[in-house]
């Protein structure tokens, strides 16, 4: 069973909007193809312009992605869902 979030989300935001959302992951070829196929498979959006950071031993890349939210539910979900990747370490 899924813990239940308390998080702030709904009283600091202005629903729907643009969130950066920093995905933390092993430097693979397929990183950013797999946060990109999340995102295209929980948001409406159809335009992701993933910028990416590699580490400086380069053994990591940090991925800024912007994506349209609809609510406090649809922010939790993609932290969720990107979290389970299996090259992703950390989402900010």
């Amino acid at each position: 069973m899924t813990p239940v979030k308390d998080t702030k989300f709904d009283e600091l935001l202005e629903f729907p909007c643009m969130l950066n959302f920093k995905i933390m992951g092993v430097a693979h070829d397929r990183l950013v193809d797999d946060i990109i196929a999340v995102l295209q498979r929980h948001a409406e959006q159809t335009d992701y312009s993933p910028s990416i950071k590699p580490s400086t031993k380069g053994n990591y890349h940090s991925v800024r992605v912007d994506v349209r939210v609809i609510d406090k539910d649809h922010i939790e979900l993609l932290y969720t869902e990107l979290s389970k990747l299996e090259l992703v370490r950390y989402v900010l």
